[in-house]
């Protein structure tokens, strides 16, 4: 008996202490259900669609938004046969809506920063003409001091941009068309020249600058109307003697620099002014200089009146350096 309780008193002082508990991360804010449930049917247009996404019973985010009108005295959302449409009343709550979210947003950074933290999500909404280069450059250098910093990044036309940052979608635009004043809030602009791209040993590539009319006598890919440069390239052409014949048109940065290089041909973009080699750089960019193409600008913007959360402010700052 002795030696039995011997050897369990060994083996109870070979084994090793229990690790001590993980602190549980922190759990992020959340904004009131009420505030989320109105946010959600307007982006949906539909009690159904929303409560889908919200994964809550369509009843029960019905009977919410019911009792939120009937305290407000008037109706948010005007009731369709395939929907929901926002009142003049829905507008003015839904803006206080999206205000509040942004703002707990941006209380929860500011918490984090005190913590040591810069944590978070950053929403860019660009144009294409920056999507192969300068932001995934500026998002990696980013990156490198604040790794656990996301950001979700979405290309689109001016218009678009514009329309999701006012919505709250995302933090950021960058832009070639100046935006409305009245909702939106210029950070900083950039001289953004329109270029002509082509293989490094086109028979143009050793020049310091093109005109348009250099480029005629190959074959031509050209933005659609969606694109900044090819408003710009029309103003030229309405004063010009000459038009363009494009073997192809395209919204498609990225296909237009592919049928540049295999057919030898010219393709237009914006870059930084002054020649340059294009990733991977087996193509070059001479600048256009044109007199309406010397005007061309990239435009940082944010909501007007919105309180960026700590990372989108402090990605903004770092942009704001990169651009100047």
């Amino acid at each position: 008996m002795v030696k039995l309780t011997a050897r369990r008193r060994a083996r109870r002082a070979k084994t090793p202490p229990p690790a001590p508990a993980r602190a549980a991360p922190p759990r992020k804010l959340r904004p009131p259900r009420l505030l989320t449930y109105v946010d959600a049917v307007a982006r949906h247009g539909s009690i159904r669609r929303a409560a889908e996404a919200l994964n809550v019973a369509s009843s029960a985010l019905n009977r919410q938004i019911l009792d939120l009108e009937t305290d407000l005295g008037s109706a948010l959302f005007e009731r369709l046969p395939r929907g929901v449409r926002l009142t003049s009343a829905g507008e003015v709550f839904l803006a206080y809506t999206r205000q509040a979210i942004s703002e707990l947003k941006a209380v929860e950074s500011q918490v984090e920063q005190l913590r040591g933290l810069v944590r978070g999500q950053v929403g860019v909404a660009a144009v294409e003409s920056v999507a192969g280069e300068l932001l995934p450059s500026a998002i990696t250098q980013f990156q490198s001091a604040h790794p656990n910093v996301r950001f979700n990044v979405r290309i689109g036309a001016p218009e678009d941009l514009v329309a999701v940052l006012v919505a709250d979608q995302v933090d950021l635009i960058l832009t070639h068309y100046p935006p409305p004043k009245k909702h939106v809030a210029v950070i900083a602009t950039a001289n953004q020249a329109l270029c002509a791209f082509m293989v490094a040993d086109h028979p143009l590539a050793g020049r310091d600058g093109l005109r348009l009319r250099d480029c005629l006598a190959y074959p031509l890919a050209l933005g659609d109307t969606t694109l900044a440069g090819r408003a710009l390239i029309e103003q030229v052409l309405a004063q010009a003697s000459f038009d363009l014949d494009p073997r192809l048109v395209s919204n498609s940065v990225e296909a237009m620099k592919a049928f540049a290089r295999m057919n030898r041909g010219v393709c237009f973009q914006f870059r930084k002014p002054g020649k340059a080699s294009v990733p991977p750089g087996d193509m070059v960019a001479l600048p256009l200089v044109d007199a309406p193409l010397l005007q061309a600008k990239l435009i940082l913007a944010t909501r007007r009146g919105r309180v960026l959360p700590i990372a989108a402010a402090a990605f903004v700052e770092s942009l704001r350096a990169e651009l100047a």
